[in-house]
């Protein structure tokens, strides 16, 4: 029988379920690091409407360094760098490993998702700035409301006081669009009229907002649990650590093959790659 090997998978296979076991005991020494490493702490934030709070975080710098820790032991392996993914709200750190014994590829990969959720810094910073973005953005609305309510009357009533007195309403706007200088001093006529400089306000509602930015912090969550390749892709929190085993036929990698006939020195050499693996995490 031919088999698609995933350290895990039911199998009738006696090595194979002698791996499986191997592969259990991996997977609880690396879910009860993982569970170590992800310990949260306390911490004060500020929410959106200035209320003070406590958020529980982990630091994932510490699930990282673990990683390159175990990598970097991984002498005879091919690595591939810790990487980390963000997508949104979801990051993921994780890295892959391979070695090949005779015709088989022992392929690894350790990864943790979690999710970021962010939160103010208490600092009393954040208040005023808030206000200081809401006052300038009631402004500018109120402003351009006076704006789009006066500038008809006020655009014909320039147009007139420049002689423009016998041409109806239509002619007169086509006379104002096509002369674009004419345009531009009737539109800061209009602004001067109602005493506000819009790009000034542009310009300090975007510096408050990078500020606001600027004293946002982030916490993070994850679960202490071990989760597959489907939950990891769909974006559930918690950790994996999963083996593969592929046939190597003319330097293709096939994952369905017969594991009768992996050769006894093969199967010795597959079951010392995971122990070695295995003493390595327990470090």
């Amino acid at each position: 029988m031919s088999f698609l090997v995933r350290l895990g998978t039911r199998s009738s296979n006696e090595f194979i379920q002698y791996l499986n076991k191997k592969n259990d005991e991996i997977q609880q020494i690396f879910l009860s690091k993982i569970i170590d490493l992800i310990k949260s702490v306390n911490v004060k934030v500020m929410l959106g409407d200035s209320t003070i709070t406590e958020q529980k975080t982990f630091d994932p710098k510490r699930v990282n360094d673990f990683y390159q820790k175990i990598i970097k032991d991984l002498k005879d392996w091919s690595i591939q760098d810790v990487s980390i993914s963000n997508n949104d709200d979801i990051r993921r750190i994780f890295t892959k490993f391979e070695i090949r014994e005779g015709n088989y590829l022992i392929s690894g990969h350790m990864s943790i998702q979690y999710h970021v959720l962010l939160y103010y810094k208490p600092d009393q910073r954040v208040i005023e700035a808030q206000k200081e973005l809401s006052d300038i953005i009631d402004l500018t609305k109120n402003k351009e409301k006076q704006m789009s309510d006066n500038s008809d009357q006020f655009v014909l009533d320039r147009l007139k006081e420049k002689g423009y007195k016998d041409f109806d309403h239509q002619k007169l706007f086509e006379i104002f669009y096509e002369n674009d200088e004419f345009r531009e001093k009737i539109y800061k006529e209009i602004q001067n009229e109602i005493e506000v400089d819009f790009q000034e306000l542009s310009i300090k509602k975007n510096k408050l907002i990078k500020e606001l930015d600027n004293l946002l912090v982030e916490t993070y969550q994850t679960s202490p649990v071990l989760i597959d390749d489907t939950r990891l892709i769909t974006g559930e929190e918690g950790c994996l650590c999963t083996f593969d085993i592929e046939f190597i036929k003319n330097k293709t990698k096939e994952g369905l093959f017969d594991p009768r006939k992996i050769s006894e020195t093969v199967k010795e050499n597959i079951v010392k790659r995971l122990d070695e693996f295995s003493h390595m995490l327990e470090s």
